[in-house]
């Protein structure tokens, strides 16, 4: 009886693990914590103004890292 309780804790602890790591992952690919506004700001605040190669380089690095 304790042995299917324990072993029923460890399966559900696992199928929670994956489940909520695939649901972070599905929602950071939707709304990334960054976007291009941001990436503009910051660089302008770094007194540069960045090209739009620039901004989709960074944009896909932070979408790549999401997959």
């Amino acid at each position: 009886m304790v042995l299917y309780l324990i072993i029923g804790l460890i399966i559900g602890l696992v199928a929670g693990f994956f489940a909520a790591r695939y649901f972070f992952k599905k929602q950071m690919q939707k709304n990334p914590p960054i976007n291009e506004k941001m990436i503009r700001a910051m660089y302008m605040e770094m007194g540069r103004k960045p090209s739009e190669a620039q901004i989709r380089k960074i944009m896909n690095t932070v979408k790549a890292q999401y997959k």
